[in-house]
């Protein structure tokens, strides 16, 4: 098993359905009906099973989403690579299309003086675990996670909650131009493209992000 960069696999033939987001690859699927969604999903089990490699899988009329990541390593690897091309291959074969620019994820982010008090709370209010030094998640995985994010000083001058947004690489400059047109405000871009902060017209923040810049 072999570790792999987020542009690794980005650059990579026959993930054209594909977008990392953070340190997964996710795919969105149009399926069009339940039936065919089943059977995708079928399909998508037999070869995890093959590969002893397992993605997570989140299934709605007409549309499936799938994540594929190496838990054991947090990062992507050739496992998540061959997999990924697997699952695009039998996609076709059952005349589904992929969807990218529909791929998104999302999580809470909260600024604090002590991380652990804080996360502590967070979790007894949630019913969530501490993952790694800043996380906490669901243990069901069917929630977004927290990031409890360090601060040397109080932040002034805006909300200590805010969200964190992935989105594709190829529609973030898209995606925050659109929240600009919608009465957004840039605070800042000198993470981009890693990330750019906006505020909604009541100041509410939001970093909207992409793998990108952050080696």
């Amino acid at each position: 098993m072999e570790q792999i960069t987020a542009q690794q696999f980005s650059e990579a033939e026959g993930v054209e359905d594909w977008r990392v987001l953070w340190w997964r690859a996710f795919a969105v699927f149009r399926t069009r009906d339940f039936a065919t969604g089943l059977a995708l999903v079928n399909e998508i089990g037999r070869l995890a099973e093959a590969a002893d490699h397992h993605p997570d899988i989140e299934m709605r009329y007409g549309r499936i989403e799938v994540r594929l990541a190496t838990h054991s390593t947090m990062s992507l690897t050739d496992k998540d690579l061959s997999l990924a091309r697997e699952i695009s291959a039998a996609a076709r074969e059952l005349g589904v299309e992929a969807e990218p620019t529909a791929i998104r994820t999302w999580e809470f982010a909260l600024d604090a003086l002590n991380v652990d008090a804080v996360r502590d709370f967070w979790c007894a209010v949630l019913g969530y675990e501490k993952v790694g030094d800043s996380d906490i998640a669901d243990p069901l995985g069917l929630y977004p996670p927290v990031f409890v994010q360090q601060m040397d000083e109080p932040r002034s001058g805006r909300d200590q909650i805010h969200i964190d947004v992935a989105v594709p690489h190829d529609v973030a400059v898209t995606r925050v131009a659109e929240a600009l047109a919608a009465g957004g405000t840039l605070l800042s871009d000198d993470h981009a493209p890693a990330w750019w902060t906006l505020s909604d017209p009541e100041g509410n923040v939001v970093d909207v992000a992409t793998w990108q810049g952050r080696d």
